[in-house]
């Protein structure tokens, strides 16, 4: 199976968390099935024209969520459906977002952070 994803290079959006969230929303909506082979770091990296890293980061995610693993010789195997729900994925974006806009703006990490706590302590709970 031919994987359809996409890099924005103009996008705020790094791009190993577009394919990471590409390839989980292809998982939860059972286009990606458990035993589906993931293409290569390598394969896919040269397909998006992006860093062999970039892919591997992705994957990385991938796997911390519980959505694929990697084996030596087997590759990158789709697991099923666990992982965060939708909600955490918009949080990553959102969090991927200010973490280049603080990049570009040159606000250091821990001011970052600190106004996150703050936002995350005022916030009014639901």
């Amino acid at each position: 199976m031919a994987l359809d994803v996409t890099v924005d290079v103009g996008s705020p959006t790094p791009p190993y968390e577009q394919i990471r969230a590409q390839i989980a929303g292809y998982v939860r909506a059972g286009v990606l099935a458990a035993g589906d082979r993931l293409p290569t770091i390598r394969a896919l990296a040269a397909d998006l024209g992006v860093a062999p890293g970039t892919v591997a980061r992705a994957y990385t995610e991938l796997e911390a969520a519980g959505l694929v693993v990697s084996r030596r010789r087997v590759g990158t195997v789709v697991l099923g459906q666990a992982g965060p729900p939708a909600a955490e994925d918009r949080v990553r974006v959102a969090a991927a977002a200010l973490a280049q806009v603080a990049r570009e703006d040159g606000v250091p990490a821990e001011t970052v952070l600190a106004v996150v706590r703050a936002a995350l302590l005022t916030a009014a709970p639901r």
